[in-house]
């Protein structure tokens, strides 16, 4: 058994080795999601760190979609996290929809290699065929719960003489193939968790490898996969770090090269719960469809964790890469938490208005929304204007958390006329007229309108001058004849925010209605 041991590390040491000398120059990562869902948080931060770890060492980043299970597949969910991925700004350089050396990039389409690997597995006597029925294993299960244990197969048929196998295949009874689990332990070395050490075999039963539908299981599928595709560095959830130690056996069964492992920590709610998928709201589409910036998103989640020589808001994707450093994360949790992305979100959205290009992008897609939500109601076009759009939002940048914020009822005054009569005015002040008219004056004389300070100091004077009107009441006055409401934004800000033609317009309209 010592033996064994020594040479089973040995063997690993040896391949750990030579695996960092050949293929440490240009990595091959892969993020290997399942389309059963879409693409949520724990999965988008998943994906970034491979594409991170890929990009700071010149290396490539693969898509590989994980469905042998047929039965839970999601119609269109394989699409939309190729989507999303490009949405987020990580698009992978191979995939099914990008091509490469190494697809098909769907297990299901890679069956004959399972098969192949599989039989060399049989033939080697690392595996064998198991003809015990569902009922069986039920049965199994229930023992175990009943009598306190974990349940697991009890390997009855790895027991099984060949001759009665040859029999029962002849029959044609279903059957599936389980790989032998050796005892003992195969301690690895992951570059996060350390060296570890799981004898799966002294608390497990020996593991499906190929069900009876010809589809693999993902202890099999990942490794002929991984192996294929020629990866140098497995980059997954933590889940999977006890099942490594049969992975690697498996490795050494087939006499492959494994690769590198890191096994990243669970993203978790700020106060210790899993994420719920349940919940809806952590699923990318959502924070797309509400207006979230991708780099907003990626600038949180990683935010949230280790893994980077600094943590501070506002990160690029740039930077992100810069900064990325796997030997600084850490075992422990990462704690999300989403009430802080629209603080995310506004630092991004400076960004890209700060960024001449993006700023035009932006615009356009400010146009849309407003022809979306108000193009019936417009009176005037003017508003449309790309720089039109483009000043709004070099003026508001700081205060607002996405584009969509400006299509919010307050905000309605910057692309719709407000439809304001005198004797609506007469209701709240009879110097109503007083007012507009002084403002008027204010406004044209003022040149260029930017400094909402100095506004409200001028209209604080006008007060002062009109003896019979308080401030508060002029303020009313001017925000329902700039913008119909009775409440909004401060009315320098308005002022501000439509320039001087606009503002003496609307001003001149009420006087005349």
């Amino acid at each position: 058994m010592f033996v064994c041991f020594m040479r089973r590390t040995r063997w690993l040491r040896r391949v750990a080795s030579r695996s960092a000398c050949t293929r440490e120059l240009e990595p091959r990562v892969r993020f290997a999601p399942s389309p059963t869902g879409f693409l949520h948080l724990g999965g988008l931060r998943t994906a970034l760190y491979n594409y991170l770890f890929a990009k700071q060492r010149g290396g490539t980043f693969i898509l590989r979609l994980e469905d042998t299970d047929q039965t839970r597949l999601v119609p269109a969910a394989a699409d939309a996290i190729e989507d999303m991925l490009e949405w987020a700004g990580i698009p992978p350089d191979e995939s099914r929809r990008r091509g490469g050396a190494c697809g098909p990039y769907v297990q299901s389409e890679r069956l004959q290699l399972y098969a192949q690997a599989t039989s060399s597995l049989l033939q080697s006597g690392h595996a064998y065929y198991c003809f015990c029925t569902n009922q069986r294993l039920e049965l199994l299960k229930k023992e175990a719960q009943r009598s306190g244990h974990v349940p697991r197969y009890d390997n009855r048929c790895r027991q099984l003489h060949p001759e009665q196998v040859q029999e029962k295949l002849s029959r044609g009874v279903a059957r599936t193939v389980r790989f032998k689990l050796s005892a003992g332990t195969e301690p690895f070395k992951d570059l996060i968790f350390g060296w570890n050490r799981h004898d799966v075999a002294s608390v497990e039963g020996d593991p499906v490898i190929l069900k009876s539908d010809g589809f693999p299981t993902y202890h099999l599928a990942s490794v002929v996969d991984d192996h294929h595709m020629r990866i140098s560095h497995v980059l997954r959830g933590c889940e999977w770090l006890i099942s490594t130690c049969k992975h690697l056996q498996l490795y050494r069964a087939l006499r492959w090269t494994p690769p590198s492992y890191a096994h990243l920590p669970l993203l978790l709610n700020r106060d210790g719960n899993k994420l719920s998928k349940r919940q809806g709201d952590i699923f990318i589409q959502q924070f797309r469809e509400h207006g979230t910036l991708p780099e907003a998103l990626l600038d949180m989640i990683t935010h949230a964790g280790s893994g980077f020589n600094s943590n501070r808001i506002g990160r690029r994707l740039d930077e992100l890469i810069d900064e990325f450093n796997i030997s600084k994360i850490t075992t422990h949790s990462a704690l999300l938490d989403l009430d802080k992305l629209p603080d995310f979100n506004r630092v991004h959205l400076q960004h890209r208005i700060d960024d001449e290009d993006q700023c035009v992008l932006m615009a356009d897609e400010l146009r849309r929304l407003v022809l979306h939500t108000h193009g019936s109601q417009m009176s005037d076009c003017d508003v449309l204007h790309p720089q039109y759009m483009q000043r709004i939002l070099q003026l508001r940048k700081g205060h607002i958390t996405s584009v969509q914020e400006l299509l919010d009822p307050m905000y309605s005054y910057l692309w719709l006329r407000p439809h304001v009569t005198r004797q609506q005015l007469q209701e709240v002040t009879s110097e109503a007229a007083n007012i507009i008219a002084a403002v008027i004056q204010l406004v044209r004389g003022h040149g260029s309108l930017v400094c909402t300070e100095h506004l409200n100091s001028e209209l604080k004077l006008i007060t002062n001058k009109l003896k019979n009107t308080k401030y508060n009441i002029m303020m009313r006055v001017l925000r329902l004849t700039l913008s119909g409401l009775q409440k909004g934004p401060s009315v320098a800000e308005m002022i501000v925010c439509l320039g001087e033609q606009e503002v003496c317009v609307r001003l001149q309209a009420a006087l005349e209605h």
